[in-house]
């Protein structure tokens, strides 16, 4: 199935309470059509919290047609659930191929580091190293930093 037409048959459902589970929703969005799937995101889990939320707040409804879908958005959005008033409308697909990253640098990915970076010796950066344009002046007396121990080793 391709991720366009799959997007238009689901639904997003916003604004719901720690006690729905994917029963009540189906329960409730089965009356619109064929439920082919029902996904509640669970919440980040964290040992120290044990009494958190088990689920981040929305759910996904995925139809078998997207006149179902339609509907359940039609006759659902701002409607009340187990007495909280839910956002339904049709789900966007992720925004990229790095979201499920989060916080991580692009070039920490592999697939960035294949297209975009060079080994050393096309890059010319491996030129510059020969030819000593990266080295720091001699001092005055003539003493290079050979005999600093601090100095880093290549």
């Amino acid at each position: 199935m391709e991720e366009g037409t799959k997007s238009k048959k689901t639904v997003f459902i916003g604004g719901i309470g720690d006690d729905v589970d994917e029963a009540t929703i189906l329960e409730n969005f089965a009356t619109f059509g064929d439920v082919l799937e029902v996904q509640i995101p669970p919440a980040p889990t964290n040992a120290s919290h044990s009494n958190e939320a088990k689920h981040r707040g929305f759910a996904f409804v995925t139809y078998s047609s997207s006149a179902d879908a339609q509907d359940a958005i039609d006759n659902m959005d701002l409607n009340e659930l187990n007495g909280r008033v839910l956002r339904v409308n049709l789900a966007r697909p992720l925004k990229g191929s790095l979201q499920p990253q989060g916080n991580r640098a692009i070039w920490e990915s592999e697939e960035w580091l294949q297209k975009y970076a060079k080994p050393l010796a096309q890059s010319g950066g491996a030129a510059l190293r020969g030819t000593g344009a990266g080295d720091a002046p001699e001092d005055e007396e003539g003493e290079g930093h050979d005999g600093d121990e601090n100095a880093m080793e290549e």
